[in-house]
C-alpha cells in the first residue's frame, strides 16, 4: 500500500475568509476534499485549481456565486489542500489526477457543469472535456492551455520545474504571492502553507511541474494531441480569461480561440494581474462567471 500523508486539521483552523464546511470522497482509495457551496438543486460551477494551490484560491469566488445562487463545487486536488497527499513523487502522473477528477465528476453526478479551469486545472478539464464533451455546459479557461509539446516552454516555467523538482525549501506561500500583482497579508499566506507543514506533504509540488509535456515525443504530448483532434469539434459555448502579467501562459488564450469551435463570438477577456488572477481579481472573475453563467441559461 502506499505511504500517504495528511494534512492535521489543526494546521487549517480560523483561516481568514474560508468558513466552508468541508465535504470528502474516496477517490481511488485516497480522500479528496472538496466544498460545495449554495443550492444543491442548482447546476453546478465547478472550480479546478493548480499549483501549488488549493480551493482557498477561490475563497472569494465562491462567496459571491453561491451569494448569487450558484452551487460551486471547489475540489482539493489530491496532494493539495485538505486532500490526501500520496508521499512519492511518481505518485502523481498526469493520467492519475485526470482519473481523479474524472471519478469525482462521476461520484457526485454532476452535468451541465459549467467548468472553470486555471493553471493544472486547465490540463485536467480539457482533457475531461475533450472525452466527455455531453458533461458541460461551457467552459472558461484561466491562464492555463491543454500543452501537446508543440509550444516552447517559457524560462520561467523551467526554472519552476527544477526549483520544485529539487530545492530543499518550497516556500508555498511566496511562490503564490510571486504571480499576484498584490501582496498577501500574513493570514493569507499562512493560509497557503497550511496543506504542507514539511517537507514530506509536497510530492505533488515536487512532481507536477514536470510532468507538463515539453515535446511532441513526450507520451502525454501525444495523448494531448488526440485530445485537441476531439477540442476542434467542441462546440459549446468557450470562454478565456487571461491575465497580462503571466509570460507563461501568455499567448494561449489566442491559440485556443483559434482551435475551439466554441470559442467564435465569446467576449473574451484580458485582466490586469499576474499569474493567480484569482488573488487580483476575484469581483471581477466572480462578475465573469455570473454572467457567462446567465447566457448559458443555467437558471
Amino acid at each position: 500500500m502506499k505511504k500517504v500523508f495528511q494534512t492535521p486539521e489543526s494546521y487549517f483552523k480560523g483561516l481568514k475568509d474560508y468558513p466552508f464546511q468541508s465535504h470528502y470522497l474516496t477517490i481511488n482509495n485516497l480522500q479528496m476534499h472538496y466544498l460545495d457551496e449554495g443550492p444543491v438543486e442548482e447546476k453546478p460551477v465547478l472550480l479546478l485549481h493548480g499549483v501549488p494551490a488549493w480551493s482557498y484560491l477561490y475563497r472569494h469566488i465562491i462567496f459571491t456565486l453561491a451569494k448569487e445562487g450558484c452551487r460551486v463545487i471547489a475540489p482539493d486536488l489530491i496532494g493539495f489542500g485538505k486532500s490526501d497527499k500520496p508521499a512519492k513523487a511518481e505518485d502523481h502522473i498526469y493520467q492519475f489526477h485526470n482519473d481523479s477528477i474524472t471519478e469525482f465528476i462521476n461520484k457526485l453526478k454532476l452535468t451541465d457543469i459549467l467548468l472553470f479551469a486555471h493553471d493544472w486545472g486547465s490540463l485536467i478539464g480539457l482533457r475531461i472535456a475533450a472525452v466527455c464533451p455531453d458533461l458541460f455546459a461551457g467552459i472558461i479557461v484561466s491562464n492555463g492551455m491543454l500543452p501537446a509539446g508543440n509550444h516552447r516552454l517559457h524560462p520561467r516555467l523551467r526554472f519552476w520545474q527544477l526549483f520544485s523538482g529539487f530545492s530543499p525549501f518550497i516556500p508555498v506561500d511566496l511562490i503564490i504571492e510571486a504571480g499576484t500583482d498584490r501582496k498577501l497579508d500574513k493570514e493569507e499566506r499562512r493560509a497557503y502553507r497550511a496543506p504542507f507543514p514539511s517537507f514530506k506533504y509536497m510530492a505533488g509540488i515536487r512532481s507536477m511541474p514536470s510532468r507538463v509535456p515539453s515535446s511532441p515525443g513526450d507520451p502525454q504530448a501525444i495523448i494531448n494531441k488526440a485530445m485537441w483532434e476531439l477540442l476542434d469539434r467542441f462546440e459549446k459555448p468557450f470562454l478565456t480569461v487571461f491575465s497580462t502579467g503571466d509570460p507563461i501562459t501568455r499567448g494561449g488564450d489566442e491559440y485556443m480561440q483559434m482551435r475551439i469551435p466554441g470559442a467564435e463570438g465569446e467576449e473574451h477577456v484580458r485582466l490586469d494581474a499576474g499569474h493567480f488572477i484569482q488573488e487580483d481579481k476575484s469581483p471581477e472573475l466572480a462578475d465573469i462567471i455570473i454572467r457567462f453563467r446567465k447566457k448559458l441559461k443555467m437558471n
